[in-house]
């Protein structure tokens, strides 16, 4: 991991792409962890905070599930994140305290509409990272996650979702969008996050 290089971007452009940051066989084991097949571990997903939550498939139609530091996968996922979060804060003087992440799965023809990390009335989310887990992903599959400049609809960039990338940005700049897409797409989606600001 070349912090210097993340933090440069992060500094000058808002976000950078990250092709294989993890050792293959640290993601293979992710991509097992990140399956459906436990429903119990698996819920959908929802917007909103508090009592406001809300299930609205219209705009977000995925499942998700928490990482969990129990387990090993996760934990050294987790520690991996850590390195990244206290590198970053030495480099760019962030406060970053924490970070939290979830599995999750979009069925074939699920997306999630153009959207800010930021909760409403909340301003503690930083930077997001969504990391990849799609073996043999192919353009046309769909699911791309479009990022949109702050104003207005233009498109800044299209990521494509293949297996072991990386994308980290900053969480506030970047409105956001995961296409519809036509077969099953995995990620683990996260934020650092600092002190809760109104």
């Amino acid at each position: 991991m070349n912090i210097q290089t993340i933090a440069g971007q992060l500094a000058q452009v808002g976000y950078i792409v990250l092709d294989q940051p993890l050792l293959r066989s640290q993601s293979a084991q992710l991509y097992s962890r990140c399956h459906d097949d436990e429903r119990q571990r698996f819920q959908p997903a929802r917007i909103g905070r508090g009592t406001e939550r809300q299930q609205l498939d219209a705009v977000r139609s995925d499942v998700i599930c928490w990482l969990d530091d129990g387990d090993g996968i996760d934990h050294a996922y987790l520690v991996w994140m850590e390195k990244l979060r206290s590198g970053l804060n030495e480099a760019l003087y962030l406060g970053l305290f924490d970070y939290e992440c979830h599995y999750a799965i979009y069925g074939a023809g699920a997306g999630y509409a153009r959207h800010s990390d930021v909760l409403k009335g909340h301003r503690n989310r930083v930077l997001s990272t969504v990391f990849y887990l799609n073996e043999d992903w192919q353009l046309g599959d769909g699911g791309e996650l479009v990022l949109f400049a702050a104003r207005g609809g233009a498109i800044i960039d299209t990521v494509n979702p293949t297996f072991g990338k990386m994308i980290i940005f900053l969480s506030e700049s970047f409105p956001h969008a995961v296409l519809t897409t036509c077969k099953q797409r995995r990620s683990i989606a996260g934020w650092f996050r600092v002190r809760d600001v109104a």
